[in-house]
């Protein structure tokens, strides 16, 4: 099992729960390639919609992936985006600041956010684990 964080606008984090799925920078297969069925994924969220709302850093959402590869859908005639289907788990939102000190992915804490603008990116699963019990997450 490996632990990922995907980093969504909190608008797409919750039409991709209310749906079942994930998308992953923009709508690109190849982050979602390294998704294996059973994987949890926490959602970042730096804004409420994309790409203009309101700044929000908090981890939105947690997820476990239901499938075996990625697919494309249609969300317009001229966009096909890839995606993976997922299990939303219930989890509260959380913001991402009081977490900072305690995450190893993060570097370099003054200037932390920068790791985000990955898109999806694994992590350590005792960071998951800071982020899933920060959201109170039933795993």
């Amino acid at each position: 099992m490996a632990y990922w964080v995907n980093t969504v606008s909190r608008d797409h984090v919750l039409v991709g729960m209310q749906g079942g799925f994930t998308q992953a920078n923009h709508g690109r297969p190849h982050a979602l390639r390294r998704l294996n069925k059973g994987d949890l994924i926490a959602f970042y969220s730096p804004r409420t919609t994309y790409p203009d709302g309101e700044q929000l850093q908090a981890f939105t959402a947690i997820a476990r992936v239901t499938d075996d590869e990625p697919h494309q859908a249609e969300m317009r005639p001229d966009f096909h985006p890839w995606r993976r289907l997922v299990e939303p788990i219930p989890s509260s939102e959380v913001p991402v600041k009081p977490l900072i000190a305690t995450l190893t992915f993060i570097r370099d804490k003054g200037r932390w956010g920068f790791v985000f603008r990955r898109g999806m990116f694994e992590i350590e699963e005792d960071d998951f684990g800071r982020i899933a019990r920060a959201m109170r997450a039933e795993l």
